[in-house]
């Protein structure tokens, strides 16, 4: 017979149940590979998930899927334990060896995850700022360049670059990829 207790907010215990069972290991191996302890990985799992069954109002879908949601709030509270352990941030972390316990998927994920991020960033941007960042960024070209080519002041060019850099940096902060 289905449970049908319900949480603080009111929400079937059955269906959280279901999200935990489907969603679990994806949070454990995101966490493991970020933090690389086993048990705090499996701390911060937990604490994650009570997370969610306290507060299942954060999540919006109009901003992705449940698993890029619990994806993005795994890594945001690992880096945030490993800032408190005072241990170099996520950029600073060895790459687990190819034998290594760590799942080399959740580095795939946590990669697919800022790649969807990034384009999403772009994709708010206007025509001007996401061209001159992709001819400088991605092309390689010399802002100077870019500025004779498209017939704009250079102080133009450098200005339509510092404000792409800030839209997506408030872009990533916004969804949580970046602290404020």
């Amino acid at each position: 017979m289905p449970d049908y207790r319900q949480n603080q907010a009111g929400y079937p215990l059955q269906d959280f149940d279901n999200l935990y069972q489907q969603n679990a290991s994806y949070v454990y191996k995101i966490a493991l590979y970020i933090l690389q302890d086993p048990l705090e990985a499996e701390d911060l799992c937990h604490d994650v998930f009570l997370e969610v069954i306290r507060r299942p109002e954060q999540y919006d879908p109009k901003r992705g899927s449940i698993r890029a949601w619990l994806g993005v709030k795994t890594r945001s509270r690992a880096i945030d334990r490993l800032r408190r352990q005072k241990v170099p941030a996520v950029g600073s972390i060895v790459e687990p060896e190819s034998t290594g316990s760590a799942d080399p998927t959740a580095e795939a994920v946590l990669s697919k995850l800022e790649r969807e991020n990034l384009h999403e960033s772009l994709r708010n941007l206007n025509d001007s700022q996401r061209g001159a960042l992709a001819a400088i960024y991605f092309r390689s070209m010399r802002q100077k360049d870019w500025a004779e080519a498209t017939g704009r002041p250079l102080g133009t060019v450098k200005s339509l670059v510092r404000y792409g850099v800030n839209n997506i940096r408030k872009h990533f902060i916004h969804t949580g990829w970046l602290e404020p």
